[in-house]
């Protein structure tokens, strides 16, 4: 009995001590060295501006500087997987999606990376719905003009993405799919070349969040035809939603694109806590909360628990509308 209390308190104490070396070198971290905020995209898209707004803001209150990093390719697969394989030491962060943690996985025969399994979530940023623009020279004015138009054309009307998987591209698949209209798919790496091509009339239309698209509406370069969220955005009034074209298959027509920001799997606990506690601060000030707004952004404030449920129910649906929609990566 003796040797068992002892063998006990020896493993606590080791315990302890461990602990007590981790809360250490979680209270020196940052010790000046940059963080690395990985964005999976081009910049210019939704995922770089908001690293861009966060990150800065990160960098004042850690005192210490956080380089965004943008490695775009396979709807945010290339980024993702070197976040995946980086050091666990809380100097690299990553920006995740709705395609490069939930999507992809169903989407890529293989990709270097478990979404869940490879990562640890800090902070959901926010959902945001998308919506579908055109060039605003071009003819198509309601959703019934661009499924008449798309009928009417060999291969359907073109529509650009951020890459495939992301978003963007499975709005288009899902509109799809519900319609029986086909389209050609046309795959970049990142919103901002994308919706460039829209702007200038090589590619007749894009599925992107109002993050985007918005000052592009704004400026009148680009014409909005119908948003995925159930109801009409504050920020776009006057625009329909895809469900209230009252089409065939499209009632309960709904997409939510989100933003997160996720840290290699085993990085110490304390440091993710600071990390959540620090971003969820910068997110709640009244300043960023407008930015959200303005973007189209719901802000969303969940613990770590809460993001894994989160994100766990989205791979679900995901991976069920691919399998039932047959669709295939680019």
């Amino acid at each position: 009995m003796m040797q068992r209390r002892t063998l006990i308190r020896t493993a606590l104490a080791a315990t302890a001590a461990g602990f007590g070396v981790r809360l250490a070198w979680a209270q020196a971290w940052p010790s000046g060295k940059p963080i690395v905020y990985l964005v999976p995209f081009a910049a210019g898209g939704t995922t770089d501006v908001l690293g861009r707004l966060i990150g800065q803001k990160l960098g004042a209150v850690l005192s210490t500087t956080v380089i965004v990093d943008n490695k775009p390719g396979a709807g945010g697969s290339v980024g993702t997987e070197v976040g995946s394989r980086a050091a666990a030491d809380g100097y690299t962060l990553v920006g995740g999606t709705v395609s490069s943690h939930a999507i992809n996985v169903s989407l890529y025969p293989k990709i270097g990376y478990d979404p869940m399994k490879s990562f640890v979530p800090i902070t959901l940023i926010g959902t945001n719905p998308l919506v579908l623009v055109v060039n605003q020279a071009s003819p198509y004015k309601t959703l019934k003009d661009v499924l008449e138009a798309s009928k009417g054309k060999t291969g359907g009307l073109s529509s650009a993405s951020a890459g495939t998987g992301t978003s963007q591209h499975l709005s288009l698949e899902l509109l799809a799919f519900r319609s029986g209209v086909k389209f050609t798919h046309v795959p970049y790496k990142g919103s901002g070349p994308a919706i460039q091509d829209v702007i200038g009339g090589q590619v007749d239309m894009m599925f992107d969040t109002t993050v985007v698209a918005g000052p592009h509406l704004q400026g009148g370069r680009l014409r909005a035809i119908a948003v995925t969220s159930a109801k009409r955005l504050a920020s776009l009034p006057d625009v329909p939603t895809v469900a209230e074209s009252g089409l065939p298959g499209l009632a309960n027509f709904e997409v939510l694109s989100w933003q997160a920001i996720f840290a290699p799997a085993g990085t110490p606990t304390p440091v993710v806590s600071r990390l959540h506690d620090e971003i969820e601060r910068i997110l709640a000030e009244p300043e960023m909360q407008g930015k959200l707004k303005g973007f189209g952004m719901e802000p969303a404030k969940m613990t770590s628990a809460q993001i894994t449920s989160f994100q766990q129910a989205e791979v679900a649906k995901w991976a069920q509308l691919i399998k039932a929609a047959g669709i295939k990566a680019d």
